[in-house]
């Protein structure tokens, strides 16, 4: 497969609104759509292919290894006019394979997304840490690209991420951003991290915080007056909090519930769900913003499990919902069927229950 042919595949896919790519010896390519992995009407990719496209791939990454002696890398790729790719190359029995995440040039806004309002109002923060969790493939790099838009364009503000890799492009407006891509600008997540707090940042957005050291760093940052955004593969606010209590060892406990206490502003966690058109996906979210309330509930262990009802008790006043609370609206708007808010429920006989006294 020549270049031509092979952004040709890779720009149809993007046209069609597919999230990922997948590519691998002995098998013709697939996309996701809509959440479903499909294979395209191709021969299968040959070995030979694969070493061409992995050529290809590595083409636009300084330094990069010849394709032979990849055992798995994440780079990114660009096609002018069409979109970025986040690329993650592996082996697998033996052949080349990748995945290729679609990234559009155009940065979504809050709108676009279906984000909630309370979202605009929390990337207006000036300090404190901001959590964008759910698992893979939820969109937490599209809502952390809106915010730092959302920031570029309202505030004067220098705003450094540290991303792996990097995945939309972000020109200044009112703020200037400097975007530093781990494996090329720096070793890591913790030192890049560590140097960024001798940049002078009023923003930090950290693609993942993979470790202990990067998430105490964080939350150093966070305290010494920034406002850092990051990210976490946790699945609703109790077990992101949960999470990163847990990951300090036991006799850190008091002071790290005193900490991030002190410095959460907020947790957004994500969930895409199939639309009730049968294209594409639509964002579920649940929102915890801190309060006075929720400070106590973290510095408590016998409090934490209180917190998803105060959520859904907090909508009117901060701004917060649960997932539940969010399927039974977008059930209501027509935009997800019955069946998919009940099958994304944490409580399905609640969501049952509030649609039925529709």
């Amino acid at each position: 497969m020549d270049q031509a042919t092979f952004n040709r595949l890779l720009s149809a896919a993007a046209n069609a609104g597919a999230s990922d790519v997948h590519l691998k010896t002995g098998a013709p390519p697939a996309v996701r759509l809509a959440g479903a992995l499909t294979a395209v009407k191709s021969p299968a990719l040959a070995a030979s292919d694969m070493e061409r496209i992995a050529g290809y791939l590595l083409s636009q990454r300084p330094g990069a290894p010849e394709p032979s002696a990849v055992r798995e890398l994440d780079t990114s790729y660009a096609i002018e006019g069409i979109a970025r790719f986040r690329v993650s190359i592996y082996r697998q029995r033996g052949d080349l394979a990748a995945v290729l995440r679609i990234v559009p040039f155009a940065i979504p806004s809050f709108a676009s997304l279906g984000l909630p309002a309370a979202v605009e109002k929390i990337a207006r923060e000036e300090r404190g840490l901001v959590l964008v969790t759910g698992v893979a493939g939820s969109g937490k790099s599209s809502t952390l690209a809106a915010m730092i838009d959302f920031i570029n364009a309202n505030e004067k503000r220098h705003i450094l991420t540290i991303e792996d890799p990097i995945e939309f492009l972000h020109s200044d407006k009112k703020s200037r951003v400097c975007q530093r891509e781990v494996g090329i600008d720096t070793p890591g997540f913790g030192p890049a991290l560590r140097a960024g707090l001798r940049q002078d940042p009023d923003v930090i957005l950290i693609g993942e915080m993979r470790d202990l050291e990067t998430m105490d760093t964080a939350l150093k940052a966070a305290e010494t007056g920034h406002l850092v955004l990051a990210t976490l593969h946790t699945t609703d606010a109790s077990r992101t909090i949960s999470r990163i209590l847990g990951t300090y060892p036991a006799d850190a406990q008091f002071s790290v519930r005193m900490r991030l206490a002190e410095v959460l502003k907020a947790v957004v966690c994500q969930r895409l769900v199939p639309a009730a058109s049968g294209k594409g996906l639509v964002l579920a979210a649940e929102v915890l913003v801190s309060t006075l309330t929720v400070q106590d509930m973290i510095r408590d262990p016998e409090k934490i499990g209180g917190l998803k009802d105060y959520i859904e008790r907090g909508g009117d006043v901060y701004g917060m919902q649960s997932f539940d609370q969010h399927l039974v609206a977008l059930q209501r708007e027509g935009k997800i069927t019955m069946e998919t808010a009940l099958a994304g429920a944490t409580s399905p006989s609640e969501v049952q229950r509030a649609l039925m006294l529709e």
